[in-house]
């Protein structure tokens, strides 16, 4: 155990990284300070079985989350896994999977996700967001408008500047409330797998997480926090192979 705290937390806490621009990992209770959410949870599991204190380094986008690996500011982060994050970081399987769909005009034709990938139409999403980072490899013919954040993505579908907009289905059953008609369509596009991420070079302290997120998963403590979250869209991942 001396030496994964050494790998993990060599500083006498774990530091963790986490994106609270994704509210179903983690939401920062208004009136108390507190934190909540799956990665929360997560996180506070990890730092009991290591026996250290843990201590959140808070992002509002995972951009910028992914961006600090090499920093040397967090020793373990929540985001999703992607092959082009995976040059600077390593990743556990995925602990829960998130559905990624569109949301489109109430006047659009669009009816499900596999529409969308047309000639002509405009797709919005938050720059190298997980999904968008799959947009950009699979999307053939639709044109991705990559912009920064979500509110900006969601003002180019309300001011008709897109004809969808691409994100996490929960996400946008909120933001659907916020533009009147507007609708997700039918399916999704992709699951997200959300991970736990080292920076490159832990490879004890991975193979250590891998074992724990497998744990989290069987023993229901990953269902539990999705439980709590009352979020739709939401699995508990699939055990890995």
């Amino acid at each position: 155990m001396q030496a994964l705290r050494a790998d993990l937390a060599r500083t006498g806490k774990l530091r963790v990284g986490i994106n609270y621009g994704n509210f179903i990992l983690a939401q920062k209770d208004q009136a108390t300070g507190e934190s909540r959410g799956v990665a929360v949870d997560l996180a506070n599991d990890i730092g009991r079985r290591l026996g250290v204190p843990v201590t959140i380094v808070a992002f509002d986008s995972v951009a910028a989350l992914g961006d600090a690996a090499p920093a040397n500011v967090w020793d373990i982060a929540f985001l999703g896994s992607d092959p082009q994050r995976e040059k600077i970081m390593g990743f556990t399987p995925a602990y829960l999977e998130l559905n990624a769909t569109y949301l489109v005009p109430g006047a659009s034709a669009l009816k499900n996700a596999a529409e969308v990938d047309r000639a002509g139409l405009r797709v919005a999403a938050p720059a190298r967001a997980n999904y968008e980072l799959y947009l950009q490899r699979n999307l053939k013919n639709a044109k991705l408008l990559s912009v920064a954040g979500n509110d900006a993505a969601f003002a180019l579908l309300a001011e008709g500047k897109a004809d969808a907009l691409a994100g996490l289905t929960e996400a946008l059953i909120n933001m659907s409330a916020k533009l009147p008609g507007s609708r997700l369509v039918e399916g999704r596009f992709m699951a997200v797998q959300q991970s736990i991420a080292v920076p490159k070079g832990k490879d004890a302290g991975l193979a250590y997480l891998r074992g724990v997120v497998e744990d989290a998963k069987t023993s229901g403590l990953v269902a539990r926090a999705i439980e709590k979250t009352g979020a739709r869209g939401v699995a508990v991942a699939l055990p890995a192979h």
